[in-house]
Formats: C-alpha cells, sequence, structure tokens
C-alpha cells in the first residue's frame, strides 16, 4: 500500500513540529535549570502571572492551553517556592488573585533573559528576519484555526 505524498508531506510537518517543539523545550529548560534552579514550566506560569492584570489561575489556564488543576498545581509550586502568593480576588469571593513576590519578580527578571538569550540562539540565530516573521504568522494561524475548531466543534 502507498502513501499518498500529500499525506506523507503532513506527516512530515507534523514530525518536525513536534519534534522541533521537544527539542526546544529541553534546551530552554536545561539552560534555565542551570542558571537559575528555574524549570521552563514555572517560568511560563510566571511571564502569564507577570503579564495579566488580576490574573486567576483561570487565566493561566487559557494562556498556557493546560487545565485548571494543573494551572492550579503550577501555582501550588510557585507559592510553596515563595515565588507567587494568593490574595483575596476583590471582584468575586469564589477566587483568588495570583501575584509575583518580590522574590518572584528577581527571578523572573533572571529567567526572563536567560529564555530570550536561548531562544535568540534557537530562533533568531539559524532564521532570517523574514523567514522568523513567516515561521511567526504561520504558527499564530493555526493556532487561531485550531482555536476555532475547538469552539465549535461541528466545524
Amino acid at each position: 500500500m502507498r502513501s499518498d505524498p500529500k499525506e506523507t508531506g503532513l506527516r512530515q510537518v507534523f514530525d518536525d513540529l513536534v519534534r522541533f517543539e521537544t527539542m526546544l523545550w529541553n534546551a530552554l529548560d536545561r539552560r534555565l535549570q542551570a542558571e537559575c534552579a528555574l524549570s521552563l514550566g514555572s517560568l511560563n506560569t510566571m511571564l502569564v502571572i507577570a503579564s495579566t492584570e488580576h490574573c486567576r489561575v483561570y487565566d493561566i489556564a487559557s494562556a498556557l492551553v493546560i487545565t485548571v488543576g494543573g494551572a492550579s498545581q503550577a501555582v501550588d509550586r510557585l507559592e510553596a517556592a515563595g515565588w507567587c502568593a494568593r490574595q483575596p480576588n476583590p471582584a468575586d469571593r469564589r477566587s483568588s488573585i495570583v501575584v509575583l513576590t518580590e522574590r518572584g519578580e528577581k527571578l523572573l527578571a533572571a529567567g526572563g533573559a536567560v529564555f530570550d538569550a536561548e531562544l535568540e540562539h534557537r530562533l533568531r540565530e539559524p532564521l532570517s528576519a523574514t523567514a522568523l516573521g513567516h515561521l511567526g504568522r504561520t504558527l499564530g494561524t493555526l493556532r487561531r484555526a485550531h482555536a476555532r475548531d475547538e469552539d465549535d466543534p461541528a466545524g
């Protein structure tokens, strides 16, 4: 049975995309662990907290495309390390606002610098500005299309 060349091409794109994502995640995580004793997962969560006004666990889950339970566990780990704190939500007593502590803000600044440097090395150095722009727009288009499909499973 022969494979359809079109199908094989899509499989190769999938394979390259997923494998590169894994390689990139691992490289970023290794460097963050070595230089800041910070995991990439924790940095990702901290980036969302820092950039989201009145950040709730739900906001973290939505931004990182993970479950609310997973986001809550991530916040628990950050809180246990002293990098964030939960505060009462004045607009909704059933939820909390998550904020970075002073220690968390300092760690985010250090980790963010390492993160940015590694992204420069892994993405900007091997790609031209045009290619990087195309990649960014293409991935954004795919994410939006997927989000629409998720919102309307009937398609």
